[in-house]
């Protein structure tokens, strides 16, 4: 068994190596061209600003490994230059003393006795990890824009098309019911898409000590408090992490939760408006674009022919909006019903499958009945805030301030902590 287990370190080991030189070597020139104009700007600055922070970025680990490789090979072309003349003892002892210098530089760069699998795929995926970051981060602006642009071309091709035709059409009845629904959603999508992009998740405060907390930040090195959890896009802790959202340019967290999932539900229900009213229209348009492929194509405007155009892109687009957006509006209440969040439904799951596998059962402390959940989530308080504060624009803040916490388990659950 031991014999096994040491020839199965040293394949572990051979591995580990294997990955590592295989991922210092991808990124050498994008490093060595990073820490040389890092370098050159410290130089020309007069050496002001102190030494680069030691540990502070996987960055400053690829520039030391860099180092130590490029000495590596300095130290390779010395023994090839003063190779003429000497044996081959001399050449095999050189090369021994090479490859033990390598397996040293690795293992103070990378091994400890605590390494694994997920560590190994953590160190190998960590660019990429960055640069998805890192686009997220900087197209989150283009999301933006995208959303509004898009939002503000279906609004602007209901009221040339779709509105005239109804009002032209239409009992005076439905005529009410059509202006004053469109113009609900209309001021509910804008008012809540504003809020949840403006407004922040929420964050720990850094400058209390005494904040109760359930770990440590590995990336901010700070107390973390319950639901809280780390994003590496805004390099920040957010209260009761949800997601990092890229069409909001913002993360999803305790402040701005209940913005966002209004803003998918009510977009979703926009765009369901928009493609059942426009259907008839739509089914015009599309006949009239058919025909227009004839041999002998009828007669049309250019008004016309914009018009139908605009009319399938605004029934096509709507309509693929509420199904995508549909579900992942879903998705999230199906999450407020069971009082999670999408980083804790991951969480959970691994934690009552291995609790499963020891015989007990998991409950959600913050799970307080569905009713309660989104009562909890809302901030009704009373019958009269589910009108005022679900059916209509409020900007009242969430219920609890994100550190605290009511957790609903007692000592006889059986629950394992």
């Amino acid at each position: 068994m031991e014999s096994s287990a040491t020839v199965w370190l040293r394949y572990d080991q051979l591995l580990f190596y294997a990955a590592c030189v295989s991922h210092c070597w991808s990124v050498c020139l994008c490093v060595c061209v990073c820490l040389e104009g890092r370098l050159s700007r410290r130089r020309a600055g007069g050496g002001g600003g102190g030494g680069m922070r030691l540990g502070s970025s996987w960055r400053w680990q690829l520039s030391r490994a860099m180092r130590q490789a490029l000495r590596w090979c300095r130290l390779c072309r010395r023994r090839n230059v003063g190779r003429v003349g000497g044996g081959g003892g001399r050449l095999g002892g050189r090369l021994s003393a090479l490859w033990r210098y390598s397996r040293l530089l690795l293992r103070s760069l990378y091994y400890n006795s605590l390494t694994d699998s997920d560590t190994l795929l953590d160190c190998a995926f960590e660019p990429v990890y960055w640069i998805v970051d890192n686009v997220t981060r900087w197209f989150g602006v283009v999301f933006v824009c995208l959303v509004v642009l898009l939002t503000s071309s279906v609004v602007i091709i209901v009221y040339l098309f779709v509105l005239p035709t109804i009002v032209g059409t239409y009992p005076l009845h439905w005529i009410a019911w059509h202006l004053c629904c469109g113009h609900w959603l209309l001021l509910l999508v804008v008012f809540h898409y504003y809020k949840a992009t403006t407004t922040s998740p929420g964050h720990p405060p850094k400058d209390k000590r005494d904040v109760p907390s359930v770990s440590v930040c590995k990336k901010c090195i700070t107390p973390k408090p319950p639901r809280t959890h780390h994003c590496s896009i805004c390099s920040v802790c957010v209260l009761k992490m949800d997601h990092h959202c890229p069409w909001l340019n913002n993360c999803v967290g305790h402040l701005n939760h209940r913005y966002f999932f209004s803003f998918c539900l009510y977009m979703t229900l926009g765009c369901m408006y928009c493609s059942i009213s426009s259907r008839n229209l739509f089914l015009e348009a599309y006949s009239a674009i058919e025909t227009s492929f004839q041999a002998t194509p009828p007669d049309s405007s250019p008004r016309e022919s914009v018009a139908h155009k605009c009319i399938i892109f605004l029934w096509v687009l709507t309509s693929s909006v509420a199904v995508a957006l549909g579900g992942l509006t879903l998705w999230h209440a199906k999450l407020i019903s069971r009082g999670e969040t999408s980083v804790e439904r991951h969480i959970n799951r691994k934690e009552a499958r291995r609790l499963q596998e020891k015989g007990k059962v998991f409950r959600n402390p913050f799970h307080h009945g569905r009713l309660n959940n989104w009562k909890l989530f809302f901030g009704v308080e009373t019958r009269r805030h589910w009108l005022t504060r679900v059916l209509l624009p409020s900007s009242h803040p969430p219920s609890g301030d994100g550190i605290m916490w009511d957790c609903t388990f007692t000592r006889s659950d059986p629950m394992a902590i």
